[in-house]
């Protein structure tokens, strides 16, 4: 599926700000990757930010654009994830929210976000944010016809410190309440394993600030999981390719 981009902002050299892998998946599984990739548009540039700090945690999340791909092939799944970093618009913010188009992230200035006009944000919302959502909605509206379920996965990873304090959690499970019987069960499979430490609602919890999961599961009572990984845990093929196969066994068994 390609959203056309907003011509205010993505030029044609400018990637789609949607990528779709295995579009026909016939898994009940839509994997999501709300952060998955760190692209500025040329529009912008120069964005103040150097190379060192696009590649950091703050830009994107590290890892989750081929454990998607992996988990997309291991379970015959789609996977739907946007192309454009987060410090740029984040995707699974409230496109109203403050933090959606960020000033400050995690002590890293960001000029280009400074004293936004309306227009501005409105600009990019219009040429990222809303393409994305608009993608993960008719996907799920085209299964919801052909009256099947959908159980919607985002993926996401978190950074293994965060202001000088470590974080212990390997791999962390969002719920939220609504129907999270599926994120219980994840939440269980991987406790059972006994050989990872396991967060609960950890490092984050799912709350008012997350957007993707509430705005296309909780309303309409979808099971769902967010799942959070170590980075340094995605830092080579080999880790990838070993978190997907664990992630197949455990979400086909929550199944």
């Amino acid at each position: 599926m390609n959203c056309q981009p907003s011509q205010s902002l993505l030029g044609a050299d400018d990637p789609i700000p949607v990528r779709t892998v295995n579009p026909a998946g016939t898994s009940s599984f839509l994997l999501i990757g709300d952060h998955a990739g760190n692209a500025v548009p040329a529009y912008l540039a120069p964005f103040g930010v150097s190379d060192e700090e696009m590649v950091r945690h703050i830009a994107w999340d590290i890892g989750i654009a081929a454990l998607g791909e992996r988990l997309a092939a291991a379970l015959d799944a789609t996977f739907i994830s946007q192309r454009y970093s987060r410090l740029v618009i984040d995707c699974n913010r409230d496109p109203a929210a403050p933090d959606a188009m960020p000033e400050v992230s995690d002590g890293t200035t960001l000029p280009r976000n400074a004293g936004l006009e309306e227009a501005d944000r409105a600009t990019r919302v219009a040429a990222i944010h809303a393409p994305y959502h608009a993608a993960i909605a008719a996907e799920l509206a085209r299964r919801d016809a052909a009256d099947r379920e959908t159980v919607v996965i985002a993926l996401h990873s978190f950074t293994s410190s965060m202001r000088g304090v470590a974080r212990p959690w390997q791999i962390g499970v969002l719920h939220g309440g609504a129907n999270d019987s599926f994120a219980r069960a994840v939440l269980a499979g991987l406790t059972a394993r006994g050989d990872l430490v396991v967060g609960d609602n950890e490092p984050y919890a799912m709350d008012r600030i997350d957007y993707t999961i509430p705005q296309h599961a909780f309303a309409a009572g979808r099971r769902y999981v967010e799942t959070e990984i170590r980075q340094d845990l995605l830092a080579s093929d080999e880790q990838i390719a070993g978190w997907a196969a664990l992630l197949e066994d455990v979400f086909t068994g929550a199944l």
